[in-house]
C-alpha cells in the first residue's frame, strides 16, 4: 500500500499539470502568405468556445508581438482594429477557422487566443504570419 500512494500522486499531479495547448496553426508560424480567407487553430483536446477568445489583427510599427497579442486580445469582437470577422462562439471545438477580413494589407500578422483549459486553466498565446 505505501508504494501505491506515491504512484498515484504522481500520476494525479501529471494529468492536473497538463494543459489544452493549440497544436497547429494556419498560416503557419512566420509564414509569407497571399491574404489568406481565414486562419485556422488545431487544439489538443475540444476548447468550450464560449469561453475562449480569438482575434487576429495587424501588429503596429514598433509593437511588439507580445504587445500586439494582448492589445487584440482586448479589442471587441467587432473592432475596426481586427483583421477577423466578428464571431459567435458556443459549444465545444477541436478545431476553429476564423473568417478574415477581404483584401487584408500587406503587412505583419498576429492570431492571439486565450482558451479555458479543461482543468480550469486560462491558456494565452500567438502566432504570426505575413501578409505579402
Amino acid at each position: 500500500m505505501k508504494n501505491i500512494l506515491p504512484l498515484l500522486a504522481a500520476l494525479t499531479l501529471s494529468v492536473a499539470a497538463a494543459h489544452t495547448a493549440v497544436s497547429g496553426v494556419t498560416p503557419a508560424l512566420n509564414a509569407t502568405v497571399t491574404a489568406p480567407k481565414s486562419v485556422t487553430l488545431a487544439f489538443s483536446e475540444p476548447v468550450e468556445l464560449r469561453f475562449s477568445t480569438f482575434r487576429v489583427m495587424a501588429v503596429p510599427a514598433g509593437v511588439t508581438v507580445a504587445e500586439a497579442a494582448r492589445r487584440a486580445l482586448s479589442e471587441k469582437p467587432d473592432s475596426v482594429m481586427l483583421a477577423n470577422q466578428p464571431v459567435r462562439l458556443s459549444g465545444a471545438a477541436a478545431r476553429l477557422a476564423l473568417t478574415l477580413k477581404p483584401r487584408l494589407k500587406s503587412g505583419h500578422y498576429v492570431i492571439a487566443w486565450k482558451i479555458l483549459s479543461e482543468d480550469g486553466h486560462p491558456v494565452t498565446g500567438s502566432s504570426t504570419f505575413r501578409v505579402r
